[in-house]
């Protein structure tokens, strides 16, 4: 399965051109920043972002803040048709990996691509010929989407296999339960914000899916044995 692209340009023509050029890869379109949010914001397995500075409802690197805010791992590419010093400025301050001037170059196009997809923490899009590669598959987009509430049945509908049938094999091939997993990749998580960053609990809380931050620390507790609180004054006094 190849990697997935998202490229985010209103221009219908130019979308389909790309896709026909770089057909090793999935490329997801979209024509706008709402639906390339939309598309981000529900679970799924884009590698990397194409995004046109110029764009009907926002400004490109309005969505690049955004898309870097929430996902800081995904690489993204801005695309400026215009060659302008403070274009390129805004983007790469906006953490954008990469800029190209359209009209694209194609050479140059490609080689960023494949730089950003090599640097990716995410394996190439896994074949998932038998039920093992698909497990596999399923541990990979779970941890892609960490930061919102995969269900069963779309962990299920990604390796096209029934909820009933994918929740016995997961724990057959992994020995932990696909809630268990959820579970333990969003503490990983928490662990590492509460370590690295000034996050409030609050904000980790509501950036992992829970709508109660009192669940969150609840459930953090039960499985770490601290507090949020009491994990990060830990985690700083051993480190000073």
């Amino acid at each position: 399965m190849p990697y997935n692209i998202l490229l985010v340009d209103d221009d219908r023509a130019f979308r389909e051109e790309f896709r026909d050029y770089f057909r090793d890869y999935r490329v997801v379109g979209a024509s706008c920043g709402r639906e390339a949010l939309e598309i981000l914001d529900r679970p799924n397995e884009i590698d990397l972002v194409i995004l046109d500075v110029r764009l009907p409802d926002s400004r490109g690197t309005e969505i690049l803040r955004r898309i870097k805010r929430d996902r800081p791992d995904l690489g993204v590419i801005i695309l400026t048709g215009f060659g302008s010093k403070k274009v390129v400025i805004e983007a790469l301050q906006g953490e954008a990996d990469e800029y190209l001037e359209k009209p694209l170059d194609l050479e140059r196009t490609a080689a960023a691509i494949r730089k950003l997809l090599r640097q990716s923490r995410w394996p190439e899009g896994l074949e998932a010929a038998d039920t093992s590669g698909k497990i596999e598959r399923v541990k990979v987009f779970l941890e892609r989407n960490v930061h919102k509430k995969v269900s069963l049945a779309e962990a299920a509908a990604l390796v096209r296999l029934s909820p009933k049938y994918l929740s016995r094999a997961f724990k057959e091939v992994t020995g932990e339960n696909f809630n268990d997993c959820k579970l333990r990749l969003k503490i990983a998580q928490a662990k590492e914000w509460l370590a690295e960053t000034g996050y409030s609990v609050d904000m980790i809380a509501f950036s992992l899916g829970y709508l109660n931050p009192e669940s969150f620390i609840r459930i953090f507790k039960k499985h770490s044995g601290l507090t949020p609180g009491a994990y990060r004054r830990r985690n700083r006094n051993t480190r000073s």
